[in-house]
Parts: structure tokens; sequence; C-alpha cells
């Protein structure tokens, strides 16, 4: 899920988009063995591509978090968190969020602090809390997270949901947690600015009185958690393995934090490629220079293509396709990409996890969860130091 403004976001498609293209589901279905138990390190989280809480998710790789009462022990565990490489910092759905009270934070004026953060798809409203977040063995302290639809602030301002379809966080999860290359999810345009209108001053009295956009200093503002680790915190990789084509019900793979800072998250033989100011690389389809970037919280591989059928919404071509982009770092790494496509309607009927793609703005190339498929593709934060230079950067 890319991030707006600054960092466009695509959430994950309902499956009706999905079932809504050509052809009819096929009543096939496919077994796949459970997979072996593994021993996870300290720095490591279970990644788990399921249908999520929703029993209708496609592509979307779902990870547990636990979140805390700063400083105590009243804490939470909360599976089916969307693992976003196209966002940054911790989202929850205010209704997943029973078992610990998470203090709010304060615009400068002392008001209560809610944020309208904007995807491609939609936006997600809600209150800024604190939050102790705890990743397997990891523990980022009393950061700020975004509690989505919360109750306590239920009037969203103009300003916001003129902007679109409220999303909350996406179907079929709890929560978004955003890794991606940025440290805070508006950074220094949100300083002394309110234009970018993400983050609200609400204030609860007199009663009735309307939420202004607001300033945020960067420790108020929703932050990815890797950041503010002790250690293990430039950056993440993730792991997932080869996928056939015919889809299967369930994969898994495994998170690692960090970059280089343990035996388990070496760099060894990847690739580095650079991101711009915009957190983008350069990608080459069918001899058009797209501005691309990597998205596990797309659930395909999205991209104009007219001359493929069942436009907009997925591709459904009438056997497997396999095509090609070009990935290139602002360093000038590049790679020949062959990505496949196949109808999401002839996939077996408890399918949750295939080769798909769909249309998308002009100029824009996704890669999404497909990507990561057969990959150990690392991303490294921003002004991060790592064994290959500083972050923002893709290396696979």
């Amino acid at each position: 899920m890319k991030r707006q403004p600054a960092w466009r976001s695509l959430a994950a498609i309902a499956l009706i988009a999905l079932l809504s293209g050509c052809g009819g589901g096929s009543d096939n279905s496919t077994t796949t063995p459970a997979p072996p138990t593994t021993s996870l390190a300290a720095n490591q989280l279970d990644i788990r591509v399921d249908a999520g809480t929703d029993g209708r998710s496609v592509n979307s790789p779902y990870v547990t978090v636990t979140v805390c009462q700063p400083g105590t022990a009243s804490c939470q565990t909360i599976d089916h968190v969307l693992l976003d490489t196209g966002s940054f910092g911790l989202r929850l759905a205010a209704s997943a969020v029973t078992g610990v009270t998470l203090p709010q934070v304060a615009a400068p004026n002392g008001s209560p602090l809610a944020e309208c953060a904007g995807f491609v798809s939609g936006f997600s409203w809600g209150s800024v809390r604190r939050a102790d977040v705890q990743l397997s063995g990891e523990q980022a302290a009393s950061i700020p997270v975004q509690l989505v639809d919360d109750p306590a602030l239920p009037n969203v301002p103009a300003a916001c949901s003129n902007t679109g379809t409220s999303i909350g966080v996406g179907a079929g999860a709890k929560g978004i947690l955003g890794v991606g290359l940025e440290t805070q999810d508006c950074g220094a345009a949100c300083l002394n600015s309110t234009a970018p209108a993400l983050y609200y001053a609400c204030p609860s009295t007199p009663a009735g009185t309307p939420c202004a956009a607001s300033t945020a200093p960067l420790a108020s503002q929703v932050t990815n958690p890797v950041a503010l680790f002790a250690a293990d915190n430039n950056g993440v990789t993730i792991a997932l393995p080869q996928v056939p084509l015919g889809g299967l019900p369930v994969v898994t793979g495994i998170l690692t934090f960090g970059i280089g800072t343990q035996a388990d998250n070496q760099l060894g033989a990847a690739t580095v490629y650079t991101a711009d100011s915009q957190g983008n690389i350069t990608t080459v389809y069918k001899g058009r220079s797209l501005r691309g970037f990597v998205d596990s919280g797309s659930n395909g591989i999205f991209f104009r293509d007219t001359t493929l059928p069942c436009t907009p919404g997925f591709y459904c071509p009438p056997t497997p396709l396999t095509l090609d982009a070009t990935f290139t770092g602002t360093n000038g790494a590049t790679a020949d990409i062959p990505f496949q496509v196949e109808d999401p309607a002839k996939l077996p009927g408890n399918s949750v996890v295939g080769h798909l793609a769909g249309g998308l703005g002009a100029g824009l190339f996704d890669w999404g969860l497909p990507f990561f498929f057969g990959r150990t593709v690392f991303s490294a934060i921003r002004g991060a130091t790592t064994p290959a230079g500083p972050g923002p950067y893709w290396a696979f």
C-alpha cells in the first residue's frame, strides 16, 4: 500500500474485483503440505499469506504484532496485520485494539492529534496514539501509531473525506505494518506547514469543534517501528518462496529485521538498487520508462497495458503469460525481471496466492507481492547505515 501524497499507495484489491474478471472459477483444488517448523531468531517474524480475517483476501502478507501501553506490561497481540513495504508506521483498526489503552498524542496546540493517511485507493482516518511496539524480540518504545476509525474521533474533516473512500486498514486485515524506506510517514513536510493536510488537531471542547489541519513534529508522526529498534534498525528483509502457476492456498515466509547486522541478514551476493527522493526506482516496460515502486501491500503487479484483456482491474489472459520489465536504481544498477500473469478466475477456488497483475495509472509501475515470490528482498531505510552504503535502496 504505497502512501500518498508524498508516497503513493495501492491498497490490496478486494476479491470482488478479482471475481469480476473474465471467465469462471475452477472447482479444482490444490493441496499443499504443511511447511516445516522453523525456529526463528529474535530479529525474525513469521509471514503468512492467507485469506485474511474475512476469508476473501488475495495475495496479502500478514504478520503478528504486540502493542503495549508505554512502559507497562499491559499488552495485546494482534494477528493479520498487513506487511507493507509501501508505507511507514503501524496502523491498527480501533476495533482490533480491545485489550490495551493507548495514550493520545497531542498536536502542537495541545488538542488530540489525528491523521488522514492517504492511499491511492482511499484514506485511513484515526487518532494518533503512543504504544510500545514489539515485533518478535525487537521493541520500539513509546512510538506514535495510528488508531484507525477511532470512535473517539468520529467526525472526519471534509478535507480528508473529500480525498476519496475510507478504506480503514483494508478488508481482511486488523492493521497495516509499514516497513518501507522512510522513518516517518510525512517527515519534514509536516514540521512547519499544514499544507500536506495529513495531520489534524481535534479540539475536544467546545463540543462539535471541527478538526483542523495541523503541523506535527517528527516525534509525533506515525513512525516506522524498525527505525527505532535498539539494533537491527536499518531496514528489513522479506523472504517468500516461489509460487507455481495455479496458485496455492497458503504461503509462509520470514520477515528479518536489520541489514548486515547479524548472520541472518547479510546481503551476500544481492545487488543494490538505490531509490530516488520519492522512494522510486525506474522501470521500463515495453519501451516506456515508468516510476516504479516496490510494494508488498499491493496484491498484484500493476501497470498500464491496454493490449491485455480485462482492463481495468486484473488482467486475465486466456493462457498464462510471461512478461518482463527492467528495474533500475539511481546508482545505475539494472536487472531484467520476468514475471508471470495468470487469469485469477481460473485459479482453484481455495487459492489465495497467485501470479496476478492489473491496471494502474499512466506512468507508474507497482512491483506488488508477486515480485517477492522466490526472492529475498532487502529494504534499507533512508539515511540508515548499512554495509552497502546508506539507504534508501532495494536489494535482491
